[in-house]
């Protein structure tokens, strides 16, 4: 199994840490719904396929009016050799003001704020600060 999600965590990281505009990724459904969760979350500028290439993917990287950017830390929470899952009575204990974390649950990928609306349980993706 290819990793595509975990690469491209690697490479918002890396573009936005080289204060990158635009960056390019491969065009996979689970990619593309990453994406419009970030999009609608505001932490990208936004994405399109790439006119060239049907298989690419272009990200806008988003930063501050300060230079910063907008997603300071993108980290895997459950990992191919070691899966979490959490339950929908778990997911109300965790803290949603300070961190956000997004849920790959069995209608999509969430926010945690939508499993809590949706009393979903799944498993932890990624979370940003």
């Amino acid at each position: 199994m290819k990793n595509y999600l975990w690469n491209m965590f690697a490479n918002i990281n890396n573009g936005q840490m080289a204060r990158k505009s635009v960056i390019l990724e491969s065009k996979k459904n689970i990619c593309e719904s990453f994406l419009k969760v970030l999009w609608d979350e505001g932490f990208i500028s936004g994405y399109r396929t790439f006119a060239l290439n049907d298989k690419k993917i272009e990200v806008f990287l988003k930063y501050t009016r300060t230079g910063k950017p907008a997603i300071n830390s993108l980290k895997c929470l459950s990992k191919p050799g070691q899966r979490l899952y959490y339950s929908a009575k778990q997911i109300w204990k965790l803290d949603s003001s300070k961190t956000f974390i997004i849920f790959s649950t069995n209608q999509g990928l969430k926010t945690i704020n939508q499993c809590k609306k949706d009393k979903l349980g799944g498993e932890p993706l990624a979370i940003i600060n």
